[in-house]
């Protein structure tokens, strides 16, 4: 079992925003190798980058109401979670240090916990739920999507580079099911009912006049 640990903190000073190094299409890594911007690493870790952002604007609605106040603290370490694995995924296997920042099986248990949870005050689901009935539940859903887009882009890249690529998948897995029970959470601590899936409710499904 994994303990926590300490970070290396960052040591950067952001003073100049643009190189002109990426003009050919390509980035660096961590360790200074170029790649280039549609490589599958890239294109993993920029999906958790993109990822991030909707849980960020998740974050903001869930603070909007002291009914999800809990969720926001949540969701703003998660933001800090999916930064971690950022960077280790900008890094190669063979460059990561001891201090590394990167997600744990600590944060796996958490999640795990607060799934468990959450989950155990929801109604049972008796149809599949569509994303909305407020704004809160929608945004959670398109972080959902988001993460499991993140997901197979970590898979793929765990059979290419299979050293230390489980971890991402495992922690986007269990946070992909997390948003979606936080996003059943939102709606019944907001009071407002689940959109449900109705198959008869599709224009093909209409009865004829």
């Amino acid at each position: 079992m994994e303990d926590n640990k300490t970070f290396r903190e960052p040591s950067l000073a952001l003073n100049r925003i643009y190189t002109k190094r990426g003009d050919s299409g390509e980035t660096s890594l961590v360790g200074g190798q170029r790649l280039a911007k549609d490589a599958l690493r890239i294109e993993c870790y920029g999906t958790v980058d993109e990822l991030n952002s909707f849980v960020g604007l998740a974050c903001i609605a869930a603070a909007e109401d002291t009914r999800t106040a809990r969720l926001a603290g949540i969701l703003l370490r998660v933001q800090h979670e999916l930064f971690n694995l950022g960077s280790i995924l900008a890094t190669m296997p063979e460059d990561v240090g001891p201090q590394q920042p990167r997600v744990t099986d600590v944060d796996i248990r958490q999640l795990e916990v607060e799934i468990d949870e959450m989950n155990d005050t929801l109604p049972d689901l008796r149809s599949f739920v569509l994303p909305g009935g407020n704004v809160l539940n929608a945004q959670l859903h398109v972080c959902r999507t988001v993460c499991r887009r993140a997901e197979r882009l970590a898979v793929t890249l765990s059979r290419e580079e299979p050293e230390g690529a489980m971890e991402p998948v495992r922690y986007l897995n269990r946070l992909s099911d997390a948003l979606f029970v936080w996003s059943r959470w939102a709606s019944v601590q907001l009071g407002v009912g689940e959109v449900l899936w109705e198959p008869n409710r599709a224009a093909s499904a209409r009865k004829v006049e």
